[in-house]
């Protein structure tokens, strides 16, 4: 049994609905894209209409962002008066592709401006005292931060002591003191009228570019886009159409960091989707901030000269591979752990270790997420004692509320609902942990039961055609807030079972529906090929259709998302042979013939009870009872009405036959003939006992000819009479196939073909649905 990770909400299995069907008509769309969008809340024409084209006029205006004209002034005033500005970033992907947008913005306006990226190991995240105080020694004038600054107070104090200005530019979630910048340009700023508050970093910095040049910047688009996607800000409104036009511009994108970046990442432009950036180009640029300094990260985004971007990505991919390598080793300490004695049983998970890179733990922390479902800490113990890491979460519990309580015990602590990043003395850990429990007894974290995700539909293989792909297509890009539809398969058969990967981590298998088949993939899946293979007809699968493209071929795949194995009521023991041991536990045997009844049924056990099935009704058995089919019936229709009058909860199929008929077959029109002519020759024949000679002497199978024998003494074309043989002389016509044992063996050859020549899938799927 395998327990799905996810409750599955399937919002319509029989698509589509009457409201979605009315949708597709008037936009012209297909009705599984029209259902998938009336679940998402775009049920009116207009706003199918515009969520399927993005355009710039679904841009807000930038003036609307709380401070920004005040904020754009400033900038303006220090270009003028030739004044040093310095914009202050951070260390993520976010945090440099906001950066060099708005350096490239006023570099292009003719500003005086640098740009500085704090380290996160000397000045960790946000506006730091220290790296103020240098900048401003150096000629600093005015600071414009990005993707950080509203819990910069005691920075941006000592800034405004120097007679030095600071506008903050940021999203993250607002503290309950804000610091007294000059101008916070924040989408969610209290009382601000903003239309999307959603913005990542870049697309904040990209709105304060709209403002300074007074048009769309349509030349970093493509860092917007790279920001947007990094930051897991919702994909949806202002951000949709930034991606949608980023990605655009990223297919044909001239800057050489970007190409030399994309090279190395073995990323085609021409195939480049919002995936390519999540998983292709943001690690590599989270890559360098993680493990040392992210500014090359900035100048890799910027530089013209293709000599320095090869370079810069030669380096940044190297940093790349040292993060896996890093993150491997860590997420298996880390994962030991998390199922310990100690954490096995919390709710939410305080992880710690020693000489864990710190720049990494977040990604440590979101695999302990995945495999756990468990909000979790992964923090680093250093040799002084302090504890530094971060935390992710789940969507039923707010991780940033569940600690902002609790700073008395912290150092450092920032983030959102579902991440944070924090510092605290190591001798605190316990205290986080028992803080953390009594914070998810408070979200009721438990009783929320697994996390519900989304699905938008249950397909039939046949369904997955590559029309539905490219119907599907149109909702992307797909991100937060816009998921890439999933589907359920609940009906299939997984065949071709097997784990992948170098240490066989990985699930690969097919889909196999009514003669179509499908591939599918789920990566750290491998450990579940033993429980799959033993049962492929009983799990389900739930994942997203995908476009497979290897060595220019192109093919549809499922990449799953979570899968589910039921235990089965069916079990396959198919059997020609019969022993003592198969009728030593309890439950109902039934038998199906006479002979094997008699021969059978008192070597059961004392709490075993044995049923003869004849037709007549049989008295239903107590809750949860296993019944045993003993032998094959002649008639399907046998078998399921003993199922449907005993219902019982489990079935054990031993179906026992001797010889298989459905492999003897019919007799042939040869066959027929041999005999006829032998029965019209020869008289007196005993076969009783000369049934062996007689069937060498016509080359007929001894069970085929008993069976030819009885077909003719019912027609009326041999009389028997004390075992011996004789023609009757010119007998009445008649149809073979009349013959009470020719319709029998009829019977018997198709319920072979239904009950013991199907696959173990088959017969299991058709004896669950009889209970």
């Amino acid at each position: 049994m395998i327990a799905a990770q996810y409750q599955w909400n399937i919002k319509n299995v029989d698509q589509p609905s009457a409201e979605a069907q009315q949708l597709a008509e008037q936009e012209k769309i297909s009705p599984i894209v029209a259902q998938i969008l009336w679940n998402r809340g775009y049920q009116t024409p207009a706003a199918a209409h515009d969520f399927l084209n993005p355009g710039p006029d679904q841009l807000h205006d930038p003036n609307l962002l709380h401070d920004m004209q005040k904020g754009v002034a400033r900038i303006e005033e220090a270009i003028g008066s030739d004044q040093q500005i310095t914009i202050y970033g951070d260390y993520d992907a976010d945090g440099v592709t906001s950066t060099s947008i708005l350096y490239e913005t006023l570099n292009e306006m003719g500003a005086k401006v640098n740009y500085y990226i704090p380290n996160r190991f000397t000045d960790g995240y946000g506006p730091n005292v220290a790296a103020f105080k240098k900048l401003i020694a150096a000629g600093t004038r005015l600071l414009v931060t990005v993707d950080n600054g509203v819990a910069g107070n005691e920075a941006i104090a000592a800034a405004n002591a120097a007679g030095v200005d600071v506008v903050v530019t940021d999203h993250h979630e607002l503290p309950q003191d804000l610091p007294d910048a000059y101008a916070i340009i924040h989408p969610r700023y209290p009382g601000a009228e903003y239309p999307f508050g959603g913005l990542s970093g870049a697309g904040v910095a990209f709105k304060v570019a709209q403002a300074l040049r007074e048009e769309i910047p349509q030349d970093v688009l493509d860092l917007a886009a790279i920001g947007t996607v990094a930051d897991l800000v919702p994909l949806i409104d202002e951000n949709r159409v930034l991606v949608y036009f980023g990605l655009q511009l990223l297919k044909q994108d001239e800057r050489p960091g970007l190409q030399a970046l994309m090279t190395g990442a073995g990323i085609k432009p021409e195939e480049l989707t919002e995936q390519s950036i999540g998983f292709g180009i943001a690690p590599r640029l989270n890559a360098l901030g993680r493990l040392n300094d992210a500014a090359p990260a900035v100048e890799l985004l910027t530089t013209p000269d293709f000599t320095v971007a090869k370079e810069l990505a030669k380096q940044t991919e190297d940093q790349n591979h040292q993060r896996q390598d890093l993150v491997q080793r860590i997420s298996q300490e880390a994962l030991a752990q998390a199922e310990d004695a100690e954490h096995h049983d919390r709710a939410a998970l305080v992880i710690s270790g020693h000489d864990w890179h710190e720049g990494v733990l977040g990604i440590v922390a979101s695999k302990v997420v995945e495999s756990t479902g468990k909000p979790t800490l992964v923090l680093n113990v250093n040799e002084d004692g302090r504890a530094k890491g971060s935390g992710r979460s789940v969507a039923a519990f707010n991780l940033f509320a569940a600690l902002d309580p609790h700073r008395d015990i912290l150092t450092a602590f920032g983030g959102h609902h579902m991440a944070v990043g924090l510092t605290l003395p190591s001798e605190q850990l316990t205290a986080l942990a028992d803080a953390l429990d009594q914070e998810a007894d408070k979200q009721q974290l438990t009783q929320s039961g697994p996390e519900k995700i989304p699905v938008a539909a249950t397909l039939d293989v046949a369904a997955v055609t590559p029309s539905l792909y490219q119907e599907l297509a149109q909702l992307a890009p797909f991100g937060t807030d816009n998921s890439q539809p999933l589907f359920a398969f609940e009906t299939a058969t997984l065949t071709e079972i097997k784990a992948i990967g170098k240490d066989k981590s990985h699930l690969k298998f097919q889909l196999q529906e009514g003669g179509h088949r499908l591939n599918a993939i789920q990566f750290g899946a491998g450990k579940y090929v033993p429980a799959l293979t033993a049962a492929p007809s009983d799990a389900a699968v739930l994942g997203v259709i995908e476009d497979n493209v290897w060595q220019g071929r192109h093919s549809l795949q499922v990449m799953v998302k979570d899968l589910r194995l039921t235990e089965s009521p069916v079990q396959d023991q198919r059997t020609t042979q019969l022993h003592r041991q198969m009728f030593q536990a309890a439950g109902t045997y039934v038998f199906f013939h006479q002979n094997a009844f008699r021969q059978l049924a008192n070597q059961l056990a004392t709490d075993a009870t044995a049923v003869l099935y004849d037709g007549s009704a049989v008295v239903p058995l107590a809750p949860q009872s296993t019944v045993y089919l003993v032998d094959c019936p002649d008639a399907t229709t046998d078998l399921e009405q003993a199922l449907q009058q005993l219902q019982p909860e489990k079935v054990v199929a031993y179906l026992y036959k001797k010889e298989s008929l459905s492999q003897l077959g019919m007799p042939t029109r040869s066959q027929y003939a041999k005999l006829f002519k032998f029965v019209a020759t020869h008289q007196q024949v005993d076969v009783g006992h000369q049934l062996a000679q007689l069937a060498t002497f016509l080359q007929i199978p001894r069970t085929q000819l008993i069976f030819m024998i009885q077909v003719f003494f019912e027609c009326g074309f041999i009389t028997i009479d004390h075992g011996v043989m004789n023609g009757v002389s010119h007998p009445e016509h008649k149809d073979l196939t009349a013959a009470p044992s020719y319709q029998l063996r009829q019977q018997q050859v198709q319920t072979e073909q239904d009950l013991l020549t199907c696959s173990t899938a088959a017969l299991t799927k058709r004896l669950a649905s009889l209970i």
